[in-house]
């Protein structure tokens, strides 16, 4: 069985993948001219990126969208550095650096019910 905190960071993966992935199909559309059937798997990918965060193991949303913000934030610069070809700063890194320590808090902290 796989440990809690290794499946809800495949999943904060997942689910980082398939967002930006998605909004990169929109951006693609509206800013690099791509054809609008670019839309199509981009949608799709959106409504993955949304299934997989009902996956965390957390009882409140909310709770599981804050701390995935600090994924979020870590691949988009992965994402800028592989698809875009731009390497992220030192305060790139050092900003990831601290999404992801504030995401820790956020769903690891022993929280009132």
């Amino acid at each position: 069985m796989i440990p809690a905190p290794l499946l809800t960071g495949a999943v904060y993966a997942s689910a980082a993948l398939a967002e930006i992935a998605g909004c990169f199909a929109f951006w693609a559309w509206l800013r690099l001219g791509k054809p609008v059937w670019w839309l199509v798997p981009g949608a799709a990918s959106l409504a993955l990126f949304a299934w997989l965060l009902t996956l965390v193991d957390t009882s409140q949303a909310g709770r599981a969208y804050a701390a995935y913000g600090g994924v979020y934030i870590t691949s988009a610069l992965v994402w800028l550095w592989l698809a875009e070809g731009v390497r992220p700063d030192r305060w790139d890194l050092a900003g990831a650096a601290l999404c992801l320590i504030g995401a820790a808090v956020i769903l690891l902290a022993p929280h009132r019910a």
